[in-house]
């Protein structure tokens, strides 16, 4: 045999072991995500209902969508929630991650603490969120010496939802970064350190940049997280008041299961995924482009 057939033919069996151990997934993915958004896409293009399918209405869903002024004030409000959470998540996850990272003596104790909240089913999450802002017995009016509906008020209801988002799911991105920060390696802080760098200088030449390739990846889950937000709003304050904490996916819920529109509701989660991917995709980029300019 030649060569050049040896060169052509080894990959081929190389590679067999890979597609099986894919196997799995790739059915489990066509099954459970594949084909259920086709068919979710398929339902989008009707007029149906929970309980039967109707005619055939082609983009007359999209259409009306495009000029439905709830859907759009509802992906407002996610945006908002997101722009309220995504930063503050990953800047307070690294300060933790920092902290854990520099207290050795009491590390686990504080990466525990730190932990906690995020193992927290959502019902029991917002069991204490909705305690602590209670008007009158409320820890953050006592604190504060106030009597404030937060979760009644236009104004604060959507930012006290986000604050309690980040209680509760900054331990996650606080993992991330402490995984990152102990695999930079020890001896480029001391290299360093014989230079004179000390305090900033050492975050800014050698921390950051390490934990940058982190810090994307951390950036992309939070914002698609935050973009599918829905239970805290639901559970909180049901998309009041006045509609101004209703997300994309909680009218999403509502066009389905209280308006029986399971069409008009399927091309909302079409249309909503579209976003997000699009959003993802121009962060991705973003990121990578500020990385690029920095280097």
């Amino acid at each position: 045999m030649r060569r050049d057939d040896l060169t052509m033919t080894t990959p081929r069996r190389d590679t067999l072991p890979a597609w099986l151990l894919l196997a799995p997934f790739l059915v489990a993915f066509g099954l459970f995500f594949f084909l259920p958004a086709l068919q979710t896409f398929w339902l989008s293009l009707t007029e149906s209902s929970l309980t039967r399918t109707s005619a055939f209405v082609g983009l007359d869903n999209y259409h009306t969508l495009l000029n439905d002024p709830s859907f759009w004030d509802s992906v407002g409000n996610t945006f908002y929630f997101s722009l309220l959470t995504v930063i503050p998540l990953c800047a307070v996850g690294l300060l933790m991650a920092m902290l854990v990272d520099r207290f050795t003596r009491v590390q686990g104790w504080l990466q525990g603490t730190f932990f906690l909240p995020f193992v927290l089913p959502i019902s029991v999450m917002t069991l204490i969120a909705d305690w602590m802002l209670q008007p009158s017995s409320g820890v953050v009016n006592h604190i504060l010496g106030g009597q404030r509906a937060w979760l009644a008020d236009p104004t604060w209801a959507l930012p006290a939802v986000a604050i309690g988002t980040i209680w509760w799911t900054v331990g996650f991105n606080m993992l991330l970064f402490l995984a990152g920060l102990r695999n930079i390696p020890a001896e480029l802080y001391e290299a360093a350190a014989l230079d004179g760098a000390r305090g900033f200088a050492l975050f800014r030449a050698i921390t950051w940049p390490a934990l940058r390739p982190v810090a994307t990846t951390a950036l992309i889950l939070q914002l698609i997280a935050s973009l599918k937000v829905f239970g805290q709003t639901y559970i909180l304050t049901s998309g009041g008041p006045f509609n101004t904490t209703r997300v994309a996916l909680h009218y999403m819920y509502e066009t389905a299961f209280t308006q029986s529109d399971a069409g008009y509701a399927a091309a909302v989660a079409m249309a909503f995924v579209a976003i997000v991917i699009v959003l993802s995709l121009l962060q991705a980029w973003l990121v990578k482009f500020l990385a690029g300019r920095d280097a």
